[in-house]
């Protein structure tokens, strides 16, 4: 053994100040990595805590394992054909027009109008023909050559009394059409209510874009594109509104109660075409309408229906904005109990119906301006009426 060869080794077992330094390094590191992960694993159940407590929409966070052992996600959904065809989809109504909602439900949806003024591009609009019926429509076949070849371009409401179970064949443009009804009577609140129903069920739909009303006694004696053209073009409505010694004389005090003031108080026809914005309006009216049916309960006299609509278009001040004429004649030369004329199979010829088109001449004004057509509709005509009106109708209104 080499001299001082023993010291040599016990020195080489002695750890050098460079490895103890090395050994606190490799201690420290490990310390801050366990540290570092403790930190980062708090901060992700922090942050869940936040998420599921403040943020409840947001869904929860997924650990990387439970990430690591889900399925596949699925696949989008294939677009619907509204979908692909565009933006019109949304504009489209249901099939049907029946539902479950109450009168009240319905005029609160209804009542909602976009508040973008500028439609899209692809809405066409379209006419809502209201149609105020017991049951039956015994003109109905008229009235399907009249809408033929023009789908997309108007759209139909029935109100019938509710005990009526039947229903037009599955092949006509009206099968499908009854709304939810109530009873009615003539001369009641009723009556008007059944009105602002069909409104607000045609609402529903926002492509319709004027509102026609009609009873079955009514016809068309124009063809459909001469209607259509003239309803939506027209920059007015056409409620008969109008103040003589007539409609004063059934005004009553009651209605002074209710802000309702004589001057304001109009008369008019029932049969009725407006615009969107005055359809809004009517569903929407919660203080012309209860005072009139508060007053009428009971009071035969009162024909709401004739006064109702004239005085609320008189109330919103709508001045310009309508017409103040309907667009529907009827013979009041020869009225029978309050009613006008009716019509007969035997009555019905080519003449007739000119002359109805012709009434009141260059005395109508559209736009503004002096217009010969005056009358787009016509009542009462009897059920056996409809014979003669399909052998005239190709002849004088230009459809069937």
């Amino acid at each position: 053994m080499l001299p001082g060869g023993g010291q040599a080794m016990k020195d080489a077992k002695k750890p050098t100040r460079a490895s103890r330094l090395g050994g606190r390094l490799v201690g420290v590191a490990s310390m801050l990595l366990l540290v570092s992960l403790g930190f980062v694993l708090g901060v992700t159940s922090s942050n869940a805590m936040f998420i599921r407590f403040y943020l409840p929409f947001m869904p929860p966070l997924r650990s990387a394992a439970a990430a690591a052992s889900s399925p596949t996600p699925p696949p989008p959904p294939t677009p619907t054909q509204d979908q692909r065809t565009g933006s019109a989809g949304f504009l489209t109504a249901p099939s049907g027009v029946m539902h479950n909602m109450t009168d009240e439900e319905l005029y609160w949806l209804a009542s909602m109008a976009p508040m973008v003024r500028r439609a899209p591009d692809s809405r066409v609009p379209k006419v809502a023909f209201l149609f105020l019926v017991r049951g039956e429509l015994p003109l109905r076949p008229l009235w399907e050559k009249f809408f033929e070849g023009h789908q997309g371009l108007y759209s139909i409401y029935v109100h019938a009394h509710p005990s009526y179970t039947g229903s037009p064949p599955a092949d006509s443009v009206f099968y499908g059409r009854y709304i939810p009804s109530q009873r009615t009577k003539w001369g009641d609140a009723s009556l008007v209510e059944a009105e602002r129903r069909l409104l607000a069920n045609a609402l529903l739909d926002l492509g319709n874009e004027r509102f026609a009303l009609f009873s079955e006694a009514c016809i068309p004696v124009y063809d459909f594109p001469t209607v259509y053209a003239f309803l939506t073009g027209a920059n007015t409505s056409f409620v008969d509104c109008y103040e003589n010694g007539g409609s004063r004389s059934r005004y009553r005090p009651f209605f002074a109660t209710r802000n309702i003031t004589l001057a304001r108080w109009r008369k008019g026809a029932q049969w009725f075409e407006m615009d969107r914005a005055l359809a809004l309006e009517s569903v929407a009216d919660d203080f012309c309408f209860p005072a009139f049916r508060d007053f009428c309960v009971g009071r035969s006299e009162c024909l709401i229906d004739e006064h109702y609509l004239p005085t609320l278009v008189s109330l919103l001040g709508w001045g310009p904005r309508n017409a103040n004429r309907t667009l529907t004649y009827a013979d009041w030369k020869r009225a029978v109990n309050r009613h006008p004329h009716t019509h007969g199979g035997e009555e019905v010829t080519e003449a007739l119906i000119r002359e109805i088109r012709e009434d009141g001449g260059g005395r109508c004004f559209y736009n503004g301006a002096r217009n010969g057509i005056c009358n787009l509709f016509a009542r009462k005509f009897s059920p056996d009426a409809l014979e003669p009106l399909l052998r005239v109708a190709p002849k004088v209104m230009g459809f069937g």
